[in-house]
């Protein structure tokens, strides 16, 4: 079949490429999500500390975080096929490495393989639709279809564990990576074109090592003060990170080719587009990871029907995500990220109705809100970065804002996960996890009490801090929308990029 509009075909098989291009985003926003329920069965075999804890989940968002832009670069300078076809070679072989993890350092070094294999993916699928679709009403069907599965993956992640857990043991929900990623591997060279700019000089390596330098330092001493308060080494690598940060934005001014344009950032919607991604995730991930908890070791589900109950929420997240760039163009951009905020605002202070006794009915109706929400977010943040810059270019804009993406799933557990946890330790003499202290308790129910309430307490906690977070950044995307009235998707402005 071929689509037509504006004079402009869509054949077959850019549609057939699509659908190549959504199975790697599938699996690596799936990844993000996808020990949300399994973390407790790998602290059972694993005996991970609360530190290993943390960074088996956030060991591959980070270093998500602090590739994609470089990647993206790359995939603008070597071609695009090509680096994702190398990144799905890396993802898979370190998915077979987590699988069979014997401890839990083993397990991090695997998962740090699989962000750096799936830094590769992200940017380089969503580029390559600019390449695929030429039309712009094609090109945004495109795109909403590409962020329905990258949210929807993120949604469906922990549901996908959880089955997988039922029947397997935990190394299978890294293992369902690899007959997709051969689907991937097998059809890419066939229906996905090459794409890569010429005449670009070489990338900025200094450029790369800081960006990476100044970002795990800093968010190590986030998690490690935020986990067991001010401590001198932790405040000096903050220290170290924040001005290495501050070097490299310094660096890309004086650059010809920079390795982040931060001429994109003077665009108020784009900047407002990557502070709403940047807050949704960090609210999406902190809360899946925390109501995985709450639903297993507090109610007492199993993996499988945990995961079951996240089906609303995933599925609320996918259907409208479908839309979401229709909505843009009808309300404005603007506007349509103020309904999105506080919408999931909204579901996540009616997650402060789950308790020790209850609370199931909140949590379902919570996350149909935050999945409508996110799903109407997370589109109009992916098009606007498509739409901000010449299509040679979009893999360096759209590594921007997929390191927003990432950013905030992993700021999400590091932050917000870590003050719950700090509200966890402080409601009494607690081990270090609430899986560690119901183990210790035994047939001490004042003890097992305890813990979950302390546990349910930090969750609320987090839940009100992830409320205000986003009513805060729905405020600015109203003040926004006061300034640009009619702007919608992509056509605010010429294209930054447009310049070089």
């Amino acid at each position: 079949m071929t689509t037509r509009a504006a004079g402009v075909a869509t054949p077959r098989r850019a549609w057939l490429g699509l659908a190549v291009l959504i199975l790697p985003v599938l699996l690596v926003s799936m990844d993000m999500s996808v020990l949300y329920l399994a973390m407790p069965t790998i602290t059972d075999r694993l005996d991970p500390s609360g530190t290993q804890q943390l960074w088996i989940l956030d060991i591959y968002g980070f270093l998500l975080a602090g590739l994609l832009v470089p990647m993206g670069n790359l995939g603008d300078r070597i071609g695009r096929r090509r680096i994702m076809l190398a990144g799905a070679t890396v993802f898979g072989l370190a998915s077979v490495l987590a699988a069979f993890a014997p401890n839990a350092g083993v397990l991090i070094a695997a998962r740090a393989l699989m962000g750096l294999g799936g830094a590769t993916l992200l940017p380089s699928s969503l580029a390559l639709i600019s390449t695929l679709f030429p039309n712009p009403r094609a090109r945004a069907t495109a795109i909403g279809l590409w962020t329905a599965f990258f949210a929807g993956g993120t949604a469906l992640g922990p549901i996908i564990g959880g089955t997988l857990l039922h029947s397997f043991w935990w190394g299978a929900v890294f293992l369902i990576n690899i007959p997709v990623l051969l689907i991937l591997l097998l059809a890419g060279p066939f229906v996905l074109p090459e794409h890569r700019e010429s005449g670009r000089g070489p990338m900025d390596l200094p450029s790369v090592l800081m960006s990476i330098g100044g970002m795990l330092p800093l968010v190590y001493a986030i998690k490690e003060i935020a986990a067991h308060g001010p401590a001198p080494i932790p405040a000096v690598a903050g220290l170290a990170g924040l001005g290495v940060l501050v070097a490299f934005v310094r660096r890309q001014r004086t650059l010809a080719e920079p390795l982040l344009d931060l001429d994109l950032f003077r665009r108020p919607m784009f900047r407002l587009a990557i502070v709403s991604s940047t807050v949704g995730m960090m609210s999406l991930a902190a809360m899946s990871y925390l109501v995985g908890i709450w639903l297993q070791s507090v109610r007492g589900h199993d993996a499988l029907s945990a995961a079951l109950l996240g089906l609303p929420g995933a599925i609320a997240v996918f259907a409208v995500s479908m839309i979401g760039s229709r909505v843009g163009r009808r309300l404005g951009t603007g506007r349509a990220f103020v309904v999105a905020l506080t919408v999931a605002a909204v579901g996540n202070l009616l997650l402060l109705g789950v308790g020790v006794d209850g609370g199931v009915g909140f949590y379902i109706a919570a996350s149909i809100l935050i999945g409508i929400g996110d799903g109407l977010a997370f589109p109009l943040v992916s098009e606007l970065a498509v739409a901000s810059v010449p299509p040679e270019r979009a893999g360096s804009a759209v590594g921007i804002s997929e390191t927003s993406f990432e950013l905030g799933n992993g700021l999400g557990l590091a932050l917000l996960g870590s003050l719950a946890a700090l509200v966890f330790r402080s409601g009494g003499d607690f081990a270090p996890t609430l899986g560690e202290t119901l183990d210790d308790a035994g047939s001490d129910t004042g003890l097992a009490r305890a813990a979950s309430e302390a546990f349910v307490s930090g969750m609320h906690v987090a839940t009100i801090a992830a409320a205000v977070l986003l009513a805060a950044t729905a405020i600015v995307a109203w003040r926004t929308a006061r300034t640009q009235p009619a702007a919608a998707v992509g056509v605010s402005a010429e294209p930054v990029g447009a310049r070089h």
